[in-house]
């Protein structure tokens, strides 16, 4: 299948209308006449082939023109199109970023972790809109939905413990999460939360949140990161350093669980990296949706052809004019 990249230069072919007047207005005026009582004494002279060959040359340079203006337009060449069966659905990530996902029961630590298994999980998910939202005592918008997912990935490996004020507002992580997807077209949409504690600060509940999502048609996964027992959290020194100090792990498991419930979603416990990771591949398996996509592959520039001619119509003008149309001083 052939196309013009920039059609809008077809335009320039109405050029030929003011030339061509020009052309032969030109050779009218030009044209000298002598009045003679017969014309038997030029009958002899039969056709001139260098006249035919001037007035050749004027549509040589109109169809070197036309070269000109649809290489401006830039046609291309497509091989083939296909339909295929994908899965793709909308999805924000919404991160703890507290300083408690320091905590050392994760190998290096819960964050590092965290961030590793969802950069892979965007990674596996070509064919889906991603958001990043990560929350603290507040929550921000990393990475508004995209299918980049390298800004996406990028964005993820560079998230670092206090960029916000600590704290853990569940219920403001859920509220961003719901503001980047509501607007979004695909028919799934689903939140994936995770957080190594409780609600202890913001301005939405947990509860009210997950309401909101519902009504949006949106399911929020839940994840609590930590293992069972204790583990040790990084402390805050008075010179600014951490110190890590083994404490018993709190998760508001009921809160969370009471999300995923209220939205259709799911709660999962994550207690270590290969838990977690197994925890992302099954939110991988649950949320897909089929949808058919147009392909189109390898489209390719065709100007070369008519960039050849076009080289071709001024090498025989310019051999024209210099050799059998030369005019002699």
């Amino acid at each position: 299948m052939n196309q013009l990249m920039h059609p809008g230069y077809l335009w320039l072919f109405l050029l030929y209308v003011p030339l061509i007047a020009w052309y032969v207005r030109k050779h009218r005026v030009a044209q000298p006449s002598l009045r003679l009582s017969s014309t038997q004494a030029f009958s002899s002279l039969g056709f001139s082939w260098k006249v035919a060959l001037r007035h050749a040359m004027f549509g040589v340079r109109l169809l070197a023109i036309g070269c000109l203006i649809i290489i401006l337009c830039r046609p291309q060449t497509h091989d083939s199109w296909s339909t295929s069966e994908t899965e793709g659905t909308d999805i924000v990530v919404a991160l703890d970023v507290s300083t408690s996902m320091l905590a050392r029961d994760f190998k290096p630590d819960r964050f590092t972790a965290a961030k590793e298994v969802a950069a892979q999980f965007v990674g596996e998910r070509p064919n889906d809109n991603i958001g990043l939202v990560i929350f603290a005592s507040e929550a921000f918008t990393q990475v508004p939905m995209t299918n980049d997912q390298t800004a996406i990935i990028n964005a993820i490996n560079d998230i670092t413990i206090g960029v916000l004020e600590d704290g853990t507002a569940i219920g403001d992580g859920i509220a961003t999460a719901i503001n980047r997807i509501k607007s979004g077209k695909a028919k799934s949409k689903s939140i994936i939360l995770l957080t190594d504690g409780s609600n202890n600060t913001g301005v939405v509940a947990p509860i009210t949140a997950a309401q909101i999502a519902r009504k949006y048609g949106i399911k929020i996964y839940t994840i609590g990161v930590g293992t069972n027992g204790n583990a040790p959290y990084p402390v805050a020194m008075y010179n600014g350093a951490l110190q890590y100090q083994t404490m018993p792990v709190v998760i508001d498991e009921a809160t969370l669980r009471k999300i995923a419930s209220i939205t259709g979603g799911t709660y999962f416990r994550a207690t270590g990296n290969g838990v977690l990771k197994r925890v992302f591949k099954e939110i991988d398996k649950l949320e897909k949706t089929r949808m058919d996509v147009r392909n189109f592959s390898h489209t390719e520039d065709a100007y070369m052809p008519w960039a050849l001619l076009l080289l071709l119509l001024v090498t025989i003008e310019l051999a024209a004019r210099y050799t059998v149309l030369r005019n002699v001083p």
